[in-house]
């Protein structure tokens, strides 16, 4: 009896592993990546966070857009909302900027925008649906849009660091210029 409990248990445990391993193939074959810089930025609407309406990048169409991806847990983001809160007062006749907030719990996210004084409008992505059609995999990471709905730069990374920070003023001044 004892040889028969043993091969049931080692068949359940490798249908296990088959399973996952199935499920990891399936994970692999089916991730969204991120769109490139000169394709459609993907649509989407999101609902505002700590407030009431939504926000559709389509009723931004016209203006260039800083579309940010962030999180209250992320040390990174902590560090580029003063820069970012201060891009925002300087540029915000020509560009509106969007922070996406990013697997967090709302009311972390909401106490992180107080904390940083970020006065620019904040969404919430709670199904991770915008992320993913994004292929976010960390953050921060920051799409600039032109007006005409087209990625003109795509910073990996905090934008106050000395590489990502050029790529973003190169990146605005082209959003503005198109």
């Amino acid at each position: 009896m004892t040889g028969r409990l043993k091969l049931a248990g080692q068949l359940v445990a490798l249908a296990c592993v088959a399973g996952l391993l199935a499920l990891l193939v399936w994970r692999l074959t089916h991730q969204q990546h991120a769109p490139k810089v000169g394709a459609a930025a993907p649509g989407f609407t999101l609902k505002r966070l700590g407030g009431s309406g939504t926000v559709s990048l389509a009723s931004l169409r016209g203006k260039p857009v800083v579309l940010n991806f962030w999180a209250s847990w992320c040390d990174p983001c902590k560090a580029e909302a003063k820069a970012l809160e201060a891009d925002w007062s300087r540029y915000r006749s020509q560009v509106q900027f969007i922070g996406v907030d990013y697997h967090d719990l709302a009311p972390d996210a909401v106490r992180f925008v107080a904390a940083h004084r970020l006065s620019f409008p904040m969404l919430q992505d709670g199904s991770g649906a915008v992320t993913g059609a994004y292929g976010i995999s960390q953050v921060p990471e920051t799409y600039i849009v032109s007006r005409s709905g087209r990625i003109v730069a795509h910073i990996a990374g905090p934008i106050t660091s000395s590489g990502f920070s050029d790529a973003f003023r190169r990146g605005l001044a082209e959003a503005v210029r198109s």
